[in-house]
């Protein structure tokens, strides 16, 4: 299939590009961009007038459920909601059931998806067998079979011998060692973050230092290792801080943040609103704040959706019982749109600085072939319109789950078109 993408507006970060330019697509790669290789004659042309034309989004963290969750989702749901989103690159966390943590499991979940001919997924194999924190994984073995790199998903390493000896062995074979910061015994049990919110409803409070704690203990094991270690959805004040003294320290570390982090805080709550029943919970206006600023000065390498669906049997519950989690994967495109549209000024080139953070970034974090548009590239391509408002409601969204904390809301940004390598994988009428 040969295509030409004509009159849109071409945002790619990584080569600099913000222009009117058309795109020509062959074979699965970028033939072209501006002009069209000499002979080329395209199958079908696509008028992207008025539409911006940007690599196909990279989602850091995107939970599909299978296997052994099928009843909260299935692959065929959540990759088609990911192509109504634009995402055609997926990291996936090692927590399902079983859990990532052998060969077969990972080759079996790329053989699934690569079957569905959609989005690209990435595992992370387990760090510890079972994520229990105990014996480490074949890590070499898992790498061969498919996985980017390795995480503990929510899971902690109580032992940190055990999580030294992990760094030091992805250090030995240079692999990525995702990690969610979070002190196994401070706040445990606790729903919200501690704050006047939560002592007023009455809900046990996580501490951000629950979070601070754990980075200066992971930043002590990456100095004694040289490990490269990714940070996932870092949300507090304090945390971004150290974050930022550490990458200017040199450090190999980066990170991440779930786009419902910057926009929401403890107030939206509300009543006991189990939609806004995340992990990490959602911190103060100050914490906000700084997330939002932290995106505009790197400190936050990324964007990721952090989409974990829940169904109504876990979610339609008292707060405190509910499942932490929220879909994500078709509103990652406009959260960081609304990201843009509020804290960067036209100066500052908002649309294209929200663009890298989920195309550019997150593919150079993960280490992805993904997040650019140069001629030689994979053909993956999200086409949207920037203009368009539309109503986050349940019975528009394709994921089976239904649950997120922005139901009601109205957003900017609307997916026209999704390509993934050469073919066109979604198309809204």
């Amino acid at each position: 299939m040969k295509l030409h993408i004509k009159n849109g507006r071409l945002i790619d970060p990584a080569n600099n590009i913000d222009a009117q330019q058309d795109l020509f697509i062959a074979a699965g790669k970028i033939v072209g961009v501006g002009a069209a290789p000499a002979d080329f004659s395209a199958n079908k042309t696509i008028d992207a007038g008025g539409l911006v034309v940007t690599p196909g989004l990279v989602d850091l963290s995107a939970r599909l459920r299978e296997p052994g969750y099928e009843y909260k989702a299935t692959l065929e749901s959540e990759m088609q909601a990911a192509m109504q989103g634009g995402v055609t690159s997926l990291v996936c966390p090692p927590d399902t059931d079983p859990v990532l943590d052998e060969p077969g499991l990972v080759e079996m979940l790329k053989h699934r998806a690569k079957s569905l001919n959609q989005a690209h997924v990435y595992p992370l194999g387990a760090l510890t067998v079972g994520l229990k924190g105990k014996e480490l994984t074949e890590m070499a073995e898992l790498t061969d079979a498919g996985c980017i790199g390795f995480a503990q998903a929510e899971e902690p390493i109580l032992d940190t011998t055990v999580l030294l000896r992990a760094l030091q062995y992805a250090r030995t074979f240079d692999y990525t060692v995702w990690l969610r910061p979070q002190d196994p015994y401070l706040g445990l049990g606790g729903i919200a973050h501690s704050g006047a919110v939560a002592s007023r409803l009455g809900l046990s409070g996580v501490p951000t230092m629950a979070e601070t704690i754990r980075l200066h203990t992971i930043f002590e094991l990456v100095r004694a290792t040289g490990a490269r270690v990714h940070l996932c959805r870092i949300s507090s004040a304090p945390g971004l801080e150290l974050i930022r003294s550490a990458k200017k320290e040199g450090l190999p570390i980066s990170c991440d943040v779930g786009a419902h982090h910057i926009h929401m805080t403890d107030v939206d709550i509300g009543f006991f609103d189990s939609n806004a029943r995340m992990t990490p919970p959602f911190r103060s206006q100050r914490d906000r704040d700084a997330i939002r600023q932290a995106l505009l000065d790197g400190t936050i390498d990324a964007i990721c959706s952090d989409h974990t669906p829940v169904d109504d049997d876990e979610k339609l519950l008292p707060f405190g019982e509910a499942t932490p989690g929220a879909t994500g994967l078709e509103l990652l495109l406009s959260l960081a749109l609304k990201w843009a549209e509020e804290c960067v000024s036209p100066a500052q080139q908002g649309l294209s600085r929200a663009v890298a953070k989920i195309t550019t970034d997150a593919a150079r974090v993960a280490g992805l072939p993904a997040g650019q548009l140069k001629v030689g590239s994979i053909a993956d391509i999200c086409i949207f319109d920037p203009a368009i408002r539309w109503k986050v409601e349940a019975k528009e969204l394709a994921s089976q789950g239904k649950h997120t904390p922005f139901l009601g809301y109205e957003l900017s940004g609307r997916v026209k078109t999704t390509i993934v390598a050469g073919h066109i994988a979604f198309e809204r009428v």
